[in-house]
């Protein structure tokens, strides 16, 4: 069976994002939990998964993978099945690119809107680069709905990778109060109303273990 090792669920983006490429699609795996920004025991322990020393990572056999968006794209070969890209071409190029680009961008907004479930729902006030990345954010899911909406509520139509890229920033707009044009509301909606989005929020939620440095914001 597949193993998935990941973070806390309460502040772990990255983790969220495979868990829920899995979860979404009735993958089965086998959760493994690694409390970060502990103790020297727990960082020997994802060190003992991966020499990148990161969550999450992806075990199956002999075979590991660290980096979210390496592992969903690992997913989309052995599971063709899950269909965690789309079968078009053109969707497909597209829905790589929006992934990569959330892989690799919207840095400010990361940095001032941290992901939290347990947070107090209220404002902050965000910098002119992190606004420019909401924008951003809501023209992506904005031209989306646009170009694939009469095919489901999701991205591409039906649930894909690149939802499961973009999943935690619905989780940041809603604890930081930052509010989406209508146009890319469905969206936030239509995650919402995901189960495995719905499980991994109550599994958060239920966490305990507090991270003194993400508590602040």
């Amino acid at each position: 069976m597949l193993k998935l090792v990941i973070g806390n669920k309460n502040y772990s983006s990255w983790s969220m994002r495979p868990w829920l490429a899995l979860r979404a699609n009735d993958i089965p795996f086998e959760e493994i939990f690694v409390p970060l920004y502990t103790d020297q025991a727990d960082k020997d322990r994802i060190l003992s998964f991966s020499k990148a020393g990161k969550v999450p990572t992806l075990i199956d056999g002999d075979v590991t993978v660290w980096d979210s968006l390496a592992i969903i794209e690992y997913l989309a070969e052995k599971v063709p099945e899950a269909k965690l890209w789309p079968s078009d071409r053109a969707a497909r190029a597209h829905a790589r690119a929006i992934s990569a680009e959330m892989h690799s961008g919207f840095v400010p907004l990361r940095s001032e809107c941290g992901m939290n479930l347990h947070r107090p729902i209220r404002a902050v006030a965000l910098s002119d680069d992190a606004r420019a990345n909401v924008a951003r954010i809501e023209e992506i899911w904005a031209d989306c709905h646009a170009r694939y909406g009469k095919h489901g509520p999701f991205l591409f139509g039906a649930f894909s990778g690149a939802d499961a890229m973009y999943a935690p920033v619905v989780h940041r707009f809603r604890t930081y109060a930052i509010p989406v044009k209508p146009e890319a509301q469905h969206y936030v909606d239509a995650m919402m109303q995901l189960p495995a989005f719905q499980e991994w929020t109550r599994d958060g939620l239920a966490e305990t273990l507090r991270i003194e440095r993400f508590e602040h914001a």
